[in-house]
């Protein structure tokens, strides 16, 4: 897939959207399901389109009248696996990154990630739920660092249902509006640059 196909495919991602639900029906879910997964659970998958597949699916719902609740219970749900299952992969395997490539990994950088997570580890995790990139690999760090499990759990699911019932029900709503529904390319690079602009304020800070 070229980059231009991509951007095409994600600025009318809820047409795509549309024609799965319609020729899956219930599986269609359970690929929706699988990709907010992949994208939260899998370090190596940052690029999968989190924000803008479950505001283009909660658009897709508004024009064709299906119930919402279903969709963002088990959204919410395959974000809160996805985080563990990531959580998981930094605890058992973070550290061997530092053992076997000592050269690239150095313990200062462990050191350093232990304490962030000890003192921000929770607010962390919250807001980099809204951050492309950050929500992939805050999970597999949080684990690296083993911060403890009760609290991650906790702040882990909240983050996960404040994200997708943001998302998701505001495009429900908001996606009964014909500007919405006409401008749907317009509202995704809106949510895209949003979403880059605590990255990018945090990069301008770090190098002045």
């Amino acid at each position: 897939m070229t980059l231009a196909s991509l951007i095409d495919f994600i600025l009318h991602l809820n047409l795509y959207v549309g024609l799965l639900l319609d020729q899956y029906h219930q599986y269609a879910y359970m690929i929706l399901m699988l990709i907010i997964f992949c994208e939260t659970g899998l370090v190596v998958m940052p690029f999968l389109p989190g924000d803008s597949l479950i505001f283009a699916t909660g658009l897709a719902f508004a024009t064709t009248h299906r119930p919402i609740w279903i969709l963002i219970i088990l959204l919410i749900v395959a974000a809160a696996l996805g985080d563990n299952c990531n959580y998981g992969l930094g605890r058992c395997f973070g550290r061997k990154l530092f053992v076997n490539f000592p050269r690239i990994f150095k313990w200062e950088y462990l050191e350093k990630t232990e304490f962030f997570y000890a003192k921000h580890g929770p607010i962390a995790i919250i807001l980099a739920r809204f951050i492309p990139m950050l929500r992939t690999f805050i999970p597999f760090f949080a684990g690296l660092s083993k911060m403890r499990y009760a609290s991650y759990l906790f702040f882990s699911i909240l983050s996960a249902s404040f994200w997708v019932c943001l998302l998701g029900l505001s495009s429900f709503y908001f996606g009964q509006i014909p500007f919405v529904q006409n401008h749907f390319s317009l509202v995704i690079l809106l949510i895209i640059i949003a979403s880059l602009i605590p990255t990018l304020f945090a990069f301008l800070r770090n190098k002045c």
